[in-house]
């Protein structure tokens, strides 16, 4: 019992609730769609930037600002998008908390037959992808295993350890273009719009592999299965819909190094959302966010603690509630 009590009490990560997490990074969003006609298979991908940014992690809250420089972006032979990709992934302890607001305007066909198309048929620049969803899912092992270590850096996982995750997701939103979403030569039935929606339980496990206390490998991914429907809108008039159960997945990995004073990390989230099947016309949408970031901690001086002290006191009141 007693060495049992001994195991129990190993901090299996570090938090720094007093220091300041300073970041710069640089990262990329984008939600696009894959579409499935009998053998051919579509992708269409915004023209999304990538972005450098800083940001600050203080007692558990996070800002980050970035832009998309002309300098990181200049390949504009995939039309232009137009896009606000809000995407917020917390991680409070023993929760894990995704939220999405996708609204993007322009699109490419990235995969697509035939090959031999034109550039032009494969520029989208009226398609319109909204995207509205949330995860929510409570970490069994939350005293052991921490997603903060991995994604916000407030925290150091020092010792190896995993956790179950249980939730409820749910998502809506359409996709439409007025001129067809499949392209002029494409040999199937033309549709000019999508909506849907989904909701479900999910289930998911995360592991993080400690190497030498500095290097760190976590991984972690969630399935559900989500009642809900599709509609399509053909363009002679026969739309059609469908009711069905369908399986979503969550995948997460991060690699990277961290210590007391510095991290060094890439990581990637990605949500696939696989929409009830509608004849024979299979659709998913695909949400990824991937980042690389540099991060040095700080101790604030007595004159910037002050002020910051709203921080904590606004985290107390949230935990009371």
């Amino acid at each position: 019992m007693l060495a049992q009590d001994a195991v129990d009490s190993i901090a299996y990560y570090k938090t720094y609730p007093d220091q300041l997490v300073l970041r710069t990074y640089m990262s990329r969003k984008y939600t696009g769609l894959g579409l499935k006609v009998g053998n051919v298979h579509y992708w269409y991908r915004p023209n999304s930037s990538l972005n450098m940014g800083v940001g600050v992690t203080f007692d558990g809250l996070t800002l980050n600002l970035a832009y998309g420089f002309g300098f990181l972006n200049p390949n504009k032979s995939r039309g232009d998008t137009k896009y606000l990709d809000l995407q917020a992934h917390a991680y409070p302890k023993d929760w894990v908390i995704d939220l999405f607001g996708q609204f993007y305007n322009g699109y490419y066909l990235e995969r697509g037959s035939p090959s031999e198309i034109s550039n032009d048929l494969r520029i989208f620049p009226e398609m319109k992808l909204r995207k509205l969803g949330a995860s929510v899912q409570y970490l069994f092992n939350g005293d052991k295993f921490s997603y903060r270590a991995a994604f916000l850096q407030n925290e150091w996982q020092k010792i190896s350890a995993g956790s179950f995750m249980a939730g409820v997701e749910m998502y809506g939103g359409q996709v439409r273009n007025a001129g067809g979403i499949l392209h002029a030569q494409a040999k199937a039935r033309n549709f000019d719009q999508i909506k849907y929606f989904e909701i479900g339980p999910n289930l998911g496990y995360a592991y993080s592999w400690v190497i030498k206390k500095h290097f760190f490998v976590t991984l972690s991914a969630a399935t559900s299965l989500a009642l809900g429907r599709t509609y399509l809108n053909f363009e002679d008039g026969n739309d059609q819909s469908n009711w069905s159960i369908r399986p979503n997945y969550f995948i997460r990995g991060f690699t990277g190094y961290n210590s007391d004073k510095w991290s060094v990390n890439v990581n990637y989230v990605y949500n696939q959302v696989n929409l009830v099947p509608v004849e024979d016309y299979l659709i998913n949408l695909g949400t990824g966010n991937y980042r690389l970031n540099i991060i040095y901690r700080i101790s604030p001086g007595e004159g910037l603690s002050k002020k910051l002290n709203w921080v904590s006191r606004l985290k107390n009141k949230l935990s009371k509630k």
